[in-house]
């Protein structure tokens, strides 16, 4: 099962591809994602664009998805054109979509070969909180769903707005969140930066994120680094931490090599693996209670989730 960890890290090295060859710029929408009578056949090329596809209830129009994606479960049945470096170009015109949706890193290697194949196309922003509140409204506009994007994005506003209430004035502990580094060390070291929704997340859970700043909103540090910073707490989301792959460690074990850190000394390592974190859908609500229930696990503690 690639989807949830392999994810992580094909989006991250796009991410700093995209940035290095100089494509970062954002691009709101293809020249023709307007569409007027509503698409019937969608493809969807990014696991948070299917995920907003089936919160603005359009995912039953989805006739393909990528290889990454794993919500909603229906996906599994779709046909699969491929991943962020590999989409497959043959499969995707034999399929005859009227609409494929995509995010902004991706479009610097595939936008202009989608067009050249006349394919309407709509990019959507995916680095904040506000790109990801903004594909919603994008989505239902494209695909006719507006009322019930409406709805989505006024549901979603409101739980963001309820974790951020409830934890503005608490004490905010220093936070470094991890998003990859190589399996079983503290070497190859990526951490959630400013710029990045996961950042701005961790802000609204009542952090105080540490990470340096980076171009791209996710930046490589060394361990000697972390140690300077001392963080009070440690999110570490790297793949390495699969119990299903031949890569399976103890994350918590892993950061023992830092053992003067105070997030070591505490106990406030926190492995997470949850995919829903890591895709800028509606989901970003979900991913804030959940970091909020990691920084401050008192307030939070034995609450059903909402």
């Amino acid at each position: 099962m690639r989807g949830r960890l392999e994810l992580r890290l094909v989006a991250l090295l796009a991410a700093l591809l995209v940035a290095a060859c100089g494509g970062g710029e954002r691009v709101e929408t293809g020249k023709d994602a307007a569409v007027t009578a509503g698409p019937r056949r969608i493809i969807s090329l990014s696991p948070s664009t299917t995920e907003v596809l089936y919160g603005v209830g359009a995912f039953d129009r989805v006739v393909a998805v990528t290889e990454y994606d794993e919500y909603p479960p229906e996906v599994s049945r779709l046909p699969k054109v491929g991943g962020w470096s590999n989409t497959n170009l043959e499969q995707i015109a034999t399929l005859k979509p009227d609409l494929v949706v995509l995010t902004e890193s991706q479009a610097p290697l595939i936008k202009d070969k989608l067009e050249s194949l006349g394919l309407r196309i709509l990019v959507v922003n995916s680095y904040t909180v506000a790109d990801a509140l903004a594909s919603i409204t994008q989505i239902g506009a494209a695909t006719g769903q507006d009322a019930e994007a409406r709805r989505l994005l006024d549901e979603t506003r409101a739980r963001l707005d309820e974790v951020r209430a409830r934890t503005k004035d608490l004490k905010r502990p220093r936070v470094l969140c991890v998003v990859d580094r190589v399996p079983g060390t503290l070497r190859g070291l990526y951490t959630a930066t400013e710029g990045s929704f996961i950042d701005e997340l961790i802000e609204i859970a009542g952090g105080d994120s540490i990470a340096p700043p980076a171009a791209t909103g996710f930046g490589q540090i060394n361990k000697e680094a972390v140690a300077t910073l001392d963080p009070d707490i440690i999110i570490d989301m790297a793949m390495g931490g699969a119990k299903d792959t031949k890569l399976a460690e103890d994350p918590v074990e892993v950061w023992r090599e830092l053992s003067q850190l105070k997030a070591v000394r505490g106990g406030r390592v926190h492995p997470l693996r949850d995919a829903s974190v890591i895709h800028p859908s509606q989901f970003v609500a979900d991913a804030a209670r959940k970091f909020a229930e990691l920084i401050h696990p008192d307030t939070f503690k034995g609450e059903a989730k909402k």
